[in-house]
C-alpha cells in the first residue's frame, strides 16, 4: 500500500482560511486510510456503550461480557445517534508556536476536521470555545451548515490569560443531557488535578473522552542553546535563563506531567492522545481513529 503524502502544518498555515484548510485535511485523511475515516470515531455507539452506574443491570450485554470481561449496555434507537462536543482550549499559552503554526492555530484545524468527518456522517456536532471561562457554545447539529458556524467563530477567537480546563468539563458534565463524545484540544497547562477530576466527572455520566494534548515540538524537546529570555503568556511573568542548564529538569518534570495525564486518562477509560504540532494533522487523526477503531475490534 502506497504511504499517504501527508501535508506538513507549515503547509497548511499558507493555504488560506479554516473551512479550505479544513477540506485539505480531511481530504488527506480519506486517502490515507483508504476507507471510512469517521466510523473509528463512533463505532461503539452503533449497538452498544460502556455500563457506568445508574444503567439498568437487564440492559447488560452478558454474551458481551463473557468476551470481553467488560460490562456494555444496548442501546435503543433514540441512543445510537452520535452526538459529540468538542472543546477548544483558546487561553493566551494556545498562542505559542516555534514555527509558522501555533499550538491554538494546529488545535483548530484538528477539531474542524474531526466535526466534518462527524458531520458527513450523518452525526451531530458541536464547538465550545473556552479560556477562563466558555466564550462560545455551538449547539451540536449534523447538518453541513454547522461547520461554516463553526469555522467562523473558531477564526473569530479573541485568546485570553488563563485556562479552567475543569471547569469547562464539569460544565459540560452537567450540560449534556444524552451521553456522547468529548473531545478536548488543550495543553492542558492548568491544574492538574483539577483537570482529572473534571475527565472523571464525563466519565461518570457515561460520555466517552479523548484528550488531545496538543504540544508545540520545542515544548517536548527543549532544544535550545544560549540565552533566553522566556515570557509567560498568561500574565507569569518573565525568566532569563540558559536552557541547557535547566533541560534535564524541565523534561523531567514534562515527562512526570504527560505520565500524570496519561495515567489518569487510562484509568477513567478516556482516550489520551499526545499530540506534537511539528506532525501532519492528518496523521495524527488517521492514527487516532484506526486505534479506536481497533480497540472496538477487540471488544
Amino acid at each position: 500500500m502506497q504511504k499517504a503524502k501527508y501535508l506538513d502544518p507549515d503547509t497548511l498555515s499558507k493555504i488560506g482560511p479554516l473551512d479550505v484548510v479544513t477540506r485539505q485535511v480531511v481530504e488527506g485523511i480519506r486517502i490515507g486510510m483508504h476507507r471510512s475515516p469517521a466510523r473509528g470515531i463512533s463505532t461503539e455507539f452503533s449497538a452498544y456503550r460502556q455500563y457506568v452506574p445508574g444503567d439498568e443491570i437487564r440492559n447488560i450485554d452478558w454474551k458481551l461480557y463473557a468476551r470481553s470481561q467488560r460490562y456494555f449496555v444496548k442501546l435503543f434507537d433514540a441512543e445510537t445517534n452520535f452526538l459529540a462536543n468538542l472543546l477548544l482550549d483558546a487561553s493566551s499559552s494556545m498562542t505559542f508556536g516555534s514555527g509558522n503554526i501555533t499550538k491554538l492555530e494546529y488545535a483548530k484545524y484538528m477539531a474542524a476536521s474531526l466535526a466534518y468527518l462527524i458531520v458527513d456522517q450523518r452525526d451531530s456536532a458541536g464547538v465550545g470555545i473556552f479560556d477562563g471561562e466558555l466564550r462560545q457554545y455551538i449547539e451540536p447539529k449534523s447538518t453541513l451548515g454547522i461547520l461554516a458556524d463553526i469555522s467562523r467563530e473558531m477564526e473569530k477567537v479573541d485568546p485570553q490569560p488563563r485556562t479552567k480546563v475543569a471547569d469547562i468539563l464539569h460544565e459540560f458534565a452537567g450540560r449534556m443531557k444524552r451521553r456522547g463524545m468529548v473531545m478536548v484540544f488543550s495543553d492542558l497547562l492548568d491544574n492538574t488535578d483539577e483537570f482529572i477530576k473534571g475527565i472523571n466527572h464525563l466519565r461518570f455520566r457515561g460520555h466517552n473522552v479523548t484528550v488531545f494534548h496538543i504540544l508545540d515540538p520545542h515544548e517536548i524537546e527543549f532544544p535550545l542553546n544560549g540565552v533566553w529570555r522566556f515570557e509567560g503568556l498568561e500574565n507569569d511573568g518573565e525568566l532569563i535563563t540558559q536552557p541547557a542548564r535547566v533541560r534535564e529538569a524541565y523534561l523531567k518534570e514534562l515527562e512526570v506531567f504527560i505520565g500524570k495525564v496519561r495515567g489518569a486518562c487510562i484509568k477513567s477509560q478516556a482516550d489520551y492522545v499526545l499530540v506534537n504540532t511539528a506532525e501532519p494533522i492528518e496523521s495524527v487523526i488517521s492514527s487516532y481513529l484506526l486505534q479506536r477503531t481497533a480497540a472496538a475490534k477487540v471488544r
